[in-house]
């Protein structure tokens, strides 16, 4: 597609998977809902949404702007895949169908309670364990010590894979993510693992290694009943295992550094923990938004936004900047505040494809911030944070928190 072809719509040169753009997206997420619906960008010469209202209707319009090509910016009608295509995440209607009703009962609210008071107990036993070495304030890197200790702590479990190699979960993650990008320095440096990380994750993956009571066992057992095919079942499986830790470790940081540097809004939340901690994550997810960036392909000259997007054509859905365009949210939207209603972000998506494990991450959260607040009555950042970049996710390397307990 060349870039006359596109010139209807106003263009942005700014590549928005630089460095610059990537620690800090804010500047230019602005500059391109400020553009227009519909936006040209120059450097990859695809079309773009930042407003709500476009990159909802790409999101929940699955028939026009298909997930089978790539949610990435690889096209997968023109590019062989690095691994084989999730069938949840890239693919549609009617292949994605079957995989997301077996997945979507195992990870339902319902089905979740059993988890529940285990999980509460481990999120308080990890933050007694943080806390153990202070009497009244305690320093702590709230990425490595919370949020990524409390994920790897109890949804492997859930899942049921074997302790042993469970490091490589992040890491693998991590270039999953990147590879969405295009093939930039962060993609590079991730090729040289990607053949291993990808090799042990297939093969937590097998029925013969996974616990006969976690999620992973649950799923072939769909494979059992026919609801399933018995291909299907493993990468089923790896869907939980890429998706189901990166998004959560970040979307925790997201909410302990939303609520470390809005003390008023932390004295809010331990009033009511309970009734506000589903709250606070969700519009810290709104607010910080650890999924940033998705892809779709037209499958159709489509209508949006009063533009045409171009059939076979890739268009890139901004996230972020769909969760804080002021048109939605109001005249605060770059404010992370308690007393809104966040239901309606596309930080989980939306649609047919929106995240299937939402609810863990959110049970996972209302345990963690539920124990922190029983136990801390103040937290402010300790040291200046420290972005770890990804060509898709937004996320902390380190956190320094201080933690004054009650």
């Amino acid at each position: 597609m060349s870039a006359p072809t596109l010139g209807y719509a106003p263009t942005i040169d700014v590549d928005p998977f630089c460095d610059e753009v990537l620690a800090d997206p804010i500047p230019l997420q602005r500059q391109l809902r400020a553009a227009g619906p519909v936006v040209h960008l120059g450097s990859y010469d695809i079309l773009a949404f930042a407003r709500y209202e476009q990159v909802r209707a790409a999101l929940v319009d699955w028939q026009g702007f298909q997930s089978a090509a790539g949610v990435g910016l690889a096209n997968f009608r023109t590019e062989q895949p690095w691994r084989p295509p999730s069938l949840l995440l890239e693919a549609d209607p009617p292949h994605h169908d079957a995989p997301r009703r077996v997945l979507q009962k195992i990870l339902s609210p319902r089905a979740l309670r059993t988890l529940r008071d285990d999980w509460f107990a481990d999120a308080e036993a990890l933050v007694e364990k943080v806390l153990a070495d202070g009497t009244h304030i305690v320093e702590i890197d709230a990425v490595t010590e919370l949020a990524e200790a409390f994920p790897l702590r109890v949804f492997p479990d859930a899942v049921g894979i074997p302790q042993q190699g469970r490091e490589n979960l992040l890491p693998y993650g991590d270039h999953l993510f990147n590879s969405f990008g295009p093939r930039n320095h962060l993609v590079e440096a991730g090729e040289s693992r990607a053949g291993e990380l990808q090799e042990w994750t297939s093969a937590q993956c097998r029925r013969d290694v996974l616990a006969p009571d976690g999620f992973g066992a649950e799923i072939w057992a769909a494979a059992d009943r026919g609801d399933i095919l018995f291909d299907q079942a493993p990468l089923i499986v790896r869907s939980l295992l890429s998706a189901g830790v990166d998004t959560t470790v970040h979307g925790l940081s997201a909410v302990l550094h939303a609520l470390a540097t809005h003390p008023e809004q932390w004295s809010r939340f331990r009033e009511a923990p309970a009734a506000a901690a589903r709250v606070a994550f969700d519009e810290a997810v709104r607010w910080e938004s650890p999924v940033q960036v998705f892809f779709r392909t037209a499958t159709r000259d489509i209508e949006i936004g009063g533009r045409t997007v171009p059939e076979g054509h890739k268009i890139l859905m901004f996230l972020g900047a769909a969760n804080r365009d002021d048109r939605r949210w109001g005249a605060d939207a770059d404010r992370f505040d308690l007393g809104r209603d966040p239901s309606g972000h596309v930080g989980f998506g939306m649609g047919i494809h929106q995240c299937v494990g939402q609810h863990v991450a959110r049970l996972e959260a209302e345990a963690l911030l539920t124990a922190l607040a029983r136990r801390v009555e103040h937290l402010e950042p300790a040291a200046p944070p420290r972005r770890h970049l990804n060509n898709t996710l937004r996320s902390w390397d380190s956190l320094p928190l201080r933690l004054h307990l009650a």
